[in-house]
């Protein structure tokens, strides 16, 4: 085999070189010993990040039997069957291995495990080597890595800031390239803020996608293990092996959602107060401006939005009962040795006892009718951008205001797993300080793969961005808006592409029986000039209808919506004769499922295709006076 050509820092990367024939084998070896071996001793950067590392023995023997699993095949089918094959990752330190210590950041709570989590399963099974354990804030509660026994990681720009929490570890040893992705988790953020305080992807799956079994719960109800990565593609590639069904896990609930977003964007934007505690000495006022402003290059329609209901829903987090799951984590660490507990953490979890099971019956209450409100906010955008976090605290801040300043960094993210949505965090630019500003696009349940895809087209055409904190850039050739190149990515639920001409318009009276079912508009466009179109009589609310002629036919506007399969039928249901389904022919040739009427209704109704559609039709009769 050839050696390996560095650098080897994504995903894409190891795989490209597997699959040229690179040593990939010696590549590890050769990281292994850089990261791990005597030369590393005195990096403290590296040795607050990590708590376990493989030794040279397990390696070799990882090394062996993925050998022994690619003997006498195509490389092609290897890595058909395991897509992460030779690929290096960590996992944070609340999340099992089976024969390492699992410690939570708390040496007096250690203890060995007997099995692998579910998601370290599935990565192993996929052909990815596990390089290491790493570092937390303490039991996963906190968002600034600062409270653990093992040294508080620092930011991978700034040696005085911190790295962001509770993930720190994971996120630093991916800015630092030292592995191709980590695990962390995510309750109330610590999958995205230590994303962007080292300028990396942070994947936070909708809550059930990726099952918890062999996690030490924070809040056992809401916890996602997330993705850190250098690239949109990594993410979604290590999403894709660990999304599915969980036996062990009581809340896995595995439900695909919409494969893309819609073509015409509608992004929701905090209104300008929620935005105000942006910290303008570092940057991060402008930095957000800048990257609204990307967003309206994107063709988005920037939408702003009022988030005063959301952080209603966030301050439930820490200031309601669900404390009470991260005491029920520790209950017997906690009563029988208090002291062994970070000072902060201790005070965060003691906090539970303050509250009685009324006070968690009352908050689930109140939880719901926040939730049905703020569901509300989908009907008039189709995902929310918002500062990752509002500022990038030092050590020295959080040193003098411990549960101050990791509250501020929650002002963003607390929400979203209380609501059960999925989040994206995302490279934005970097402040005036050379920090990097990040920003997190926010989906409903199950977009998860909408979400990925989009936030593949966002990194891409910002490819002058380094990726972390490498001097890499994406690959130039791989231009703004193309597909994926072929690998696993995440599951979406099967859709019907659905030509609407009427009333089921966007904005239009019957939309809402569309936007109800969860479907997406993908494009707004018009027919092959091979249909009339008619105004049916004593229709209500009014409604046209669309007939295919064999000559003297027009184009007709039209919206093709992208309709979930498992919704089809009761949509059906409420269409009323003469309507029904056909097949649609499309400007440039393409084929749709779509409404179309029955020709001996037409008879004596009145022919509007002269208006080239419905819309058109209708604002002509504004201002006539009634018939």
């Amino acid at each position: 085999m050839r050696p390996a050509d560095p650098p080897l820092l994504t995903v894409a990367d190891w795989r490209a070189a597997v699959r040229g024939g690179a040593d990939w084998a010696g590549a590890l070896r050769e990281r292994r010993a850089r990261l791990f071996g005597a030369a590393a001793a005195g990096d403290e950067a590296a040795a607050h990040a990590w708590i376990a590392r493989v030794d040279p023995a397990a390696l070799d023997s990882r090394i062996a039997e993925l050998q022994s699993l690619a003997a006498g095949r195509a490389i092609a089918d290897v890595q058909a069957a395991y897509p992460l094959f030779g690929v290096p990752f960590a996992v944070k330190d609340n999340i099992d291995v089976a024969g390492w210590p699992t410690t939570a950041a708390c040496p007096a709570w250690a203890r060995a495990a007997t099995r692998h989590a579910n998601v370290v399963r599935r990565l192993l099974d996929a052909g990815a080597v596990l390089f290491g354990k790493t570092n937390l804030d303490q039991f996963a509660t906190g968002l600034v890595g600062t409270r653990s026994p093992y040294g508080a990681p620092a930011s991978a720009f700034a040696a005085d800031r911190v790295s962001g929490g509770s993930s720190s570890g994971s996120a630093v040893v991916v800015a630092r390239g030292e592995v191709a992705f980590a695990l962390g988790t995510d309750t109330a953020g610590s999958g995205r803020v230590p994303a962007g305080f080292n300028n990396l992807v942070g994947l936070k799956p909708t809550p059930g996608r990726v099952g918890t079994s062999g996690v030490l719960p924070a809040c056992r109800s809401l916890d996602c293990v997330s993705v850190f990565g250098l690239t949109v593609d990594d993410a979604a590639l290590v999403l894709a092996v660990l999304e599915g069904p969980d036996e062990a896990d009581e809340f896995s609930a595995f439900a695909p959602g919409a494969a893309a977003l819609p073509a015409a964007l509608r992004v929701g934007v905090p209104a300008g107060a929620a935005t105000a505690a942006l910290d303008a000495a570092l940057g991060y006022d402008a930095g957000w401006q800048d990257a609204l402003a990307h967003l309206r290059s994107l063709g988005a329609a920037v939408v702003e939005v009022d988030f005063t209901p959301l952080a209603g829903v966030a301050r439930l987090l820490y200031e309601g009962p669900w404390v009470a799951e991260r005491y029920l984590a520790v209950q017997s660490l906690i009563d029988r040795d208090p002291a062994a507990l970070d000072p902060t953490v201790a005070r965060i979890v003691g906090g539970a006892k303050a509250w009685s099971a009324a006070d968690a019956f009352a908050a689930q209450y109140t939880l719901q009718r926040q939730r049905r409100a703020a569901a509300q906010v989908w009907r008039d955008v189709d995902v929310l951008m918002v500062p990752t976090a509002p500022r990038h605290p030092s050590f020295a801040e959080v040193a003098a205001d411990p549960l101050g300043a990791n509250a501020v960094l929650g002002t963003y993210t607390n929400f979203v797993n209380l609501l059960g949505w999925s989040a994206l965090a995302l490279p934005a630019g970097f402040a005036a300080r050379g920090l990097p500003f990040g920003v997190t696009f926010i989906g409903p349940a199950g977009a998860d793969a909408a979400l990925a895809r989009f936030g593949r087209r966002w990194q891409r055409s910002l490819g002058a961005l380094p990726l972390g904190a490498t001097d890499r850039r994406l690959d130039a050739t791989d231009a703004p808006g193309t597909e994926p190149a072929p690998q696993p990515w995440p599951a979406a639920e099967a859709a019907l592409p659905l030509a609407v001409v009427g009333a089921h318009l966007s904005g239009l009276p019957l939309n809402g029986q569309l936007l109800e079912r969860g479907a997406t508009l993908v494009q707004a466009t018009r027919s092959a000039p091979r249909y009339r179109l008619y105004e049916l009589p004593d229709s209500r609310p009014p409604k046209p209808g669309l007939l295919r002629v064999a000559e003297g036919g027009a184009a007709i506007e039209l919206e093709v919506w992208s309709v979930p399969q498992r919704a089809v039928g009761s949509l059906l249901a409420l269409i009323p004769p003469p309507l029904g389904l056909g097949s649609i022919e499309l400007e440039g040739g393409a084929h749709v499922h779509g409404f179309l009427c029955e020709a001996a209704a037409l008879q004596g109704a009145r022919d509007i295709t002269a208006f080239g559609g419905w819309r058109a039709w209708l604002k002509s009769l504004q201002g006539r006076p009634p018939a």
